[in-house]
């Protein structure tokens, strides 16, 4: 096992780190707004761990994606919620992986059809590098250094327990 899969290995270190971030800036009068489906997994955590007041909001970005003529629609495609006025709320997204930045991308662009918020920050669990857009999170559990062929994806096992896998984009096990 190399030192990249080795860090991997604890995604519930990983994720400890993360709300250790989160709990130094936060306070009651934030909201978080979950990325589905990973993003989602970790918000939900986090709002629990956090005690925020303010509910728990979730994004499918499905219809928001540039890419969507490509791949199509997702058989799993949810509708958004928001239970919270946007327009001047302090908003942390919440997403497991960021690579390009076209996903946060597309969760703002919905974001924006709710209303406009005072601030959007950003929080995910692995900044795995190879922005093509602008965007940086502020708040991020592990940074790697990967090539374009190897991806990162987050699972949830039946225990609510984390984990996460390092694999070939050409060649997933």
């Amino acid at each position: 096992m190399n030192k990249k899969e080795s860090t991997l290995s604890d995604a519930e270190k990983i994720f400890t780190e993360l709300e250790k971030k989160l709990r130094s800036e936060i306070n009651e009068n934030v909201a978080l707004v979950g990325v589905r489906t990973g993003g989602m997994w970790l918000a939900e955590r986090l709002h629990h761990n956090l005690g925020l007041t303010l509910p728990l909001g979730m994004l499918d970005i499905s219809f928001y994606r540039d890419d969507f003529d490509r791949i199509g629609l997702h058989p799993d495609v949810k509708p958004s919620d928001i239970p919270f006025e946007v327009t001047g709320s302090h908003i942390i997204l919440v997403d497991d992986v960021i690579y390009t930045g076209r996903t946060i991308r597309a969760a703002m662009n919905e974001l924006f059809d709710y209303g406009r918020p005072t601030s959007i920050r950003l929080a995910v669990l692995v900044d795995r590098g190879g922005r093509e857009l602008p965007i940086a999170a502020q708040y991020v559990g592990i940074s790697l250094d990967l090539t374009s062929d190897k991806l990162v994806s987050l699972q949830q096992g039946d225990d609510g327990k984390l984990s996460l896998s390092l694999f070939d984009r050409h060649h997933p096990e």
